[in-house]
């Protein structure tokens, strides 16, 4: 059986910093890209970062370009998303998702959460102002 399994989303006042992290089981992502989406409450899930396959190339949603970084080690089957100088509408629940495409973009599509066919059941991340 497949698992994504976030950790570490909490509770940090605003400019400060986060890191979480999505442990995958049940099968190897190592040739697939991997991504990090956001639900805020009332709102839809957003996009927020992707990364591909050996971690060579990344893409990031305008909102957070510049203060987030996703990385990923497949030796761990491990992906990571971290977060800087947080701000209040950070706020959300953070999904991390795997695409089964071999090798995937990570443009056009990679944006969509339509895209991913594996994902996880969040982690909350809330930034106090």
């Amino acid at each position: 059986q497949v698992q994504l399994v976030e950790s570490g989303g909490g509770l940090v006042q605003a400019g400060g910093s986060l890191r979480v992290s999505c442990a995958a089981s049940g099968r190897s992502f190592s040739n697939n890209a991997m991504g990090w989406f956001r639900q805020a409450p009332g709102k839809g899930r957003e996009f927020v970062a992707v990364i591909n396959w050996n971690g060579g190339n990344t893409n990031y949603a305008d909102s957070v370009k510049g203060r987030f970084t996703i990385s990923r080690d497949n030796g761990k089957n491990t992906v990571y998303l971290q977060m800087a100088s947080l701000k209040p509408e950070d706020t959300a629940i953070y999904y991390c998702a795997a695409d089964s495409s071999f090798r995937g973009s990570i443009y056009s599509t990679a944006t969509s959460p339509t895209r991913y066919n594996y994902w996880g059941q969040g982690t909350q991340v809330t930034v106090s102002s």
